[in-house]
């Protein structure tokens, strides 16, 4: 190959992370694909071509995720995530490959970014004097019409 080319196929310098976040990024190479036959139209090609895309990521094994940010990782997503601790995500949508796991990549990367957000920490607060008078003022006018549906007392 003549120097200055690079192979189409062969994925270089920045191509080779999956970025979430300035700090946070996912080598390629911690992803796995498996080809399937997707559902849905695709002309003849509907049972000859593996367009389906699956992957899988070792999200318990993985050395680019913080702690923190893997503990919020797994507690959002542990439906997705096996027993073995490997997160899996399919991808249908396109009737190629390339673009099916790009979107797995996309829907990793959105799940990353939503688990990699602190959580803002609750302030407890106090109701306000308001607030409390009308929660009083509506249980007591609860209580009259609920006095209101007994019977009267025999005299």
């Amino acid at each position: 190959m003549p120097t200055g080319v690079t192979d189409a196929t062969e994925p270089t310098g920045d191509e080779r992370f999956l970025f979430v976040t300035p700090q946070l990024r996912i080598p390629f190479d911690e992803l796995s694909f498996t080809f399937a036959r997707s559902g849905g139209p695709g002309g003849q090609n509907v049972n000859k071509v593996n367009s389906k895309a699956v992957m899988r990521w070792r999200v318990l094994e993985s050395p680019s995720l913080d702690e923190r940010v893997r503990a919020r990782f797994v507690e959002q997503n542990r439906n997705s995530i096996t027993e073995a601790g490997e997160l899996i995500i399919t991808s249908q949508r396109y009737r190629d490959q390339p673009r099916n796991i790009d979107d797995c990549r996309e829907k990793l990367r959105e799940l990353l970014v939503r688990a990699a957000a602190q959580p803002k920490r609750r302030r407890a607060t106090k109701p306000t004097a308001g607030s409390r008078r009308r929660r009083l003022n509506d249980k007591r006018s609860r209580s009259t019409t609920k006095q209101l549906r007994q019977r009267p007392a025999s005299d």
